[in-house]
Parts: structure tokens; sequence; C-alpha cells
């Protein structure tokens, strides 16, 4: 006798077509990449990627490394949590690296110290004016402020007045970078307060990633929010019908972007104690590449923040890895850009076999 379940209407449950949830998946390819580079550096370097194979070292684990690999990817981690709501939705995020860029040089001029050995710091950006040694608050908020700012106006374009996600966010891309340029004449901006500088040092950047990830996360799976970010994503003329408030939700979606990015700038200029007009080059594929790797559909609907974090993770290994084998960074770079195309495939890929089942 065969047992069949009913669902809703007498629809009938059919456990073939229940497919494995996409962070498995994820999960398992960053342990084989992960075991690949152990077996990698057994053959070539006779060492271990993840042990400890010396005896003035004490713990199995190669706890450097581990922090290593975490480290490298918490700032773009952050910027990848924004771009994956964004995506979710049905949109695409360009600008958020330059975002980072122009957020970061400005920040920065508001956290300079007033004094450098003992001496006065007259290259400070605001030295004539008296803005130095101002207290921490002062250049978080002007930070969050500018990413909000860009993330707001890329949210307004493309909500009211109907541009592609695509050109709005490429003219933030290189606006953003002008602003950055412009900001001190291409001059990079130094020497922070000490408790600027604490923002960014040791650990701290891991913890504001992991607060990031469990908020948003939380947020996209259990609030009202998150039910109207895949609503859209999955069927924006049907989320209007609902009641759904499609483009005043498509602001925020975009704002919040724009603010995390502001978080990164924040936390990578602290992190280097320099602010630069090119910093965050580049940021936006990766943290793209992170979202899709993480099983974000780029056509909007499906993924999670925690799938975001393991193609995180995923990146963090794979560079980790080439540093591991003494490989040059032209063959990172390549690999990068191999993994953005074969991202983009494996989502594509995705989509058909998902349509496939749901036709039979």
């Amino acid at each position: 006798m065969t047992d069949t379940t009913h669902g809703i209407g007498g629809l009938t449950f059919d456990p073939k077509k229940r497919s494995m949830p996409p962070e498995i998946g994820v999960a398992i390819a960053l342990v084989l990449i992960t075991l690949a580079f152990e077996a990698l550096g057994w053959m070539l370097m006779n060492d271990s990627f993840l042990f400890n194979t010396r005896d003035t070292v004490d713990g199995i684990f190669n706890v450097a490394r581990l922090k290593i690999i975490i480290l490298q990817v918490s700032i773009i981690g952050i910027i990848a949590i924004g771009v994956t709501q964004v995506i979710i939705t049905g949109g695409i995020d360009l600008s958020s690296g330059s975002v980072v860029g122009a957020t970061a040089m400005i920040a920065m001029s508001f956290a300079q110290a007033g004094e450098i050995y003992g001496n006065p710091n007259d290259r400070a950006v605001f030295f004539e004016q008296g803005l130095v040694d101002l207290p921490l608050i002062m250049p978080i908020i002007v930070g969050l402020a500018c990413g909000l700012f860009a993330g707001l106006i890329n949210g307004l374009l493309i909500a009211y007045t109907k541009i592609p996600p695509f050109i709005a966010t490429l003219g933030m891309m290189v606006a953003a970078r002008g602003v950055a340029k412009w900001w001190t004449k291409g001059q990079p901006v130094s020497f922070p307060t000490d408790s600027y500088a604490a923002l960014g040092a040791g650990m701290t950047p891991v913890f504001i990633f992991a607060g990031i990830a469990i908020l948003f996360g939380l947020a996209l799976r259990y609030t009202v929010y998150g039910k109207h970010t895949y609503a859209i994503g999955s069927s924006e003329d049907a989320a209007r019908m609902s009641g759904i408030k499609v483009a005043r939700h498509k602001v925020l979606v975009y704002a919040l972007a724009g603010l995390l990015a502001g978080v990164a700038a924040l936390v990578l200029s602290s992190k280097n104690l320099t602010a630069q007009a090119g910093m965050g080059t580049m940021y936006e594929l990766d943290a793209i590449a992170m979202a899709v790797i993480g099983g974000v559909s780029l056509s909007g609907g499906r993924g999670s923040i925690t799938g975001t974090v393991l193609g995180a993770m995923i990146f963090g290994v794979i560079i980790s890895g080439f540093t591991f084998l003494k490989l040059d960074a032209y063959y990172q770079e390549m690999v990068k850009g191999a993994i953005i195309v074969g991202a983009v495939v494996l989502d594509q890929w995705r989509q058909r076999r998902t349509s496939m089942r749901a036709a039979k």
C-alpha cells in the first residue's frame, strides 16, 4: 500500500520534487575546496593548509590562517549582505565599491588626529577649521550618512524614474569614484584618532560582519520587510496587486545597501589607518559573486544571508589558498573572474533545473 500525503485543496505532495536547500550545496562546495587546498598543500608544499605542522605552535588548527580567511572577506561581506537584498528584489548594485571609496575619504577627513608624534597635523583636511580630534560618533555619522545618501539616490532613480538598476547604479559608480578623487584632489587621508582606528583593529571587522549578517538574516526570514523583499523579486506585479508599496520598498532596500557600504568604508579605512580614492575598486563584483555563489538568484526572489556568508567564505578560502601555494596575484584575479562567470552560469542552471522539476 502506498501512502500519499495531500496538501491544501487536495494537492498531492511529491517528495521527489523536494529540492535540497542551496545553502547545503554551497557548504559542501566550501568543504571540498578547502580539502582540495589541503591536498595541494601536501603535494606541492609538503605542508598543511588547515593544520599546524610546526612544533613551536600549539593547537591543532592553523588559527592564524583561519583568522586571515575570515578577515579577508568580512569587509566585502558587509557589502554583500546589502547587495544580496538588492538582488533578491530583482535588482543589481554596481556602485557599492565606489561608494566605499568616496565614503572612506569623507569619513576619514572627520576622524583625523590634531597631532602627529607631538607635532600639529597641519595636513589634516579640516585642520584650519579646527575639525580634528573629533568624537568617534562624528565620522561614524558622516560615513553612514554618505552611504545612505548614495543608496537613497539609487533607490529613488530606480523606483520613480524607472531607470534600469544596471544604469542607475553604474552612474552612481562613476559619480562616487569622481567624488572620492575630488574630495582631496587625489591625496590620501591618514592619521586617524585612536578611537577611530579601533573600529578596524583586530577581529572587530569580523564581529561587525557577523552581527550585521545575523540581523539581516533574521529580518529577511521573519519580518514583513523580508516577506516584501522576496515578494517583489518573485513577481513585482503580483506584489503590487497584493498591496505592497513596491516603489517605497525598493528605495528602502537600496538605501540599506548604501548604508552597509558606508559601514564597510568605515571599517576598511579604520583597519588600513588611511583612506585613498581607489579604495573599494571591484568590491561590487566580489560582493555580487559572493551572493550568487551563495544561492541568490540574479532573477530575484530567491536567496539568503546564510548562503551569502558561505559564498564569502569560499572567496576567502580561495584567496588564502592561492597565497598559501605562493601563486602570483594575477592568477587570483583570473580565478576571481572565472568565479564570477561561473556563478552566473550556476544560477542559470539552477533556474532551468527548477523550471524542469516544476513542469514534471
